[in-house]
């Protein structure tokens, strides 16, 4: 099972949010600490707003907060929300499998994925940024502007 580069990174937004004191990030200061471009860190956090886990104010004061749904939500669940409906495997693809009518190998990988986000249901953000996690969270900053 491999995760998309879109729930990584909306899980690691996620995780600096929940360590947050003090003032609210931005995104482009949030895409600054965690390396990553700006426009990926937009639409992900377009996402995790539409879903109520973050809350995102403009202007003065504003920023970025984690929903309190967001500190509780299950990360299993955030992450099959993310990742969407699918199979570890596309056997219908352009070139349809010619096993898939018999096929025991796509049942197989079906359970193990729900087995894999099954692991995750119990843990909340909380649990994933305790120590030592969190504490790096927190001194993560934007990296200086080059040029």
């Amino acid at each position: 099972m491999r995760l998309t580069r879109f729930t990584d990174l909306a899980l690691r937004v996620l995780m600096r949010l929940a360590v947050e004191e003090g003032e609210l990030p931005t995104t482009r200061e949030v895409a600054g600490a965690m390396e990553v471009p700006y426009t990926h860190t937009a639409k992900v956090v377009a996402k995790l707003q539409h879903m109520g886990l973050i809350e995102a104010r403009r202007g003065r004061g504003g920023g970025l907060a984690l929903t309190a749904a967001g500190r509780a939500a299950s990360i299993g669940g955030l992450v099959r929300e993310l990742e969407g409906p699918g199979d570890v495997v596309d056997c219908d693809g352009t070139t349809p499998c010619p096993l898939r009518s018999a096929c025991r190998l796509r049942g197989a990988l079906r359970e193990a994925q729900e087995a894999f986000f099954a692991s995750l249901d119990p843990l909340t953000l909380t649990d994933l940024v305790k120590a030592p996690t969190g504490p790096l969270l927190v001194t993560l900053s934007p990296s200086p502007p080059t040029g």
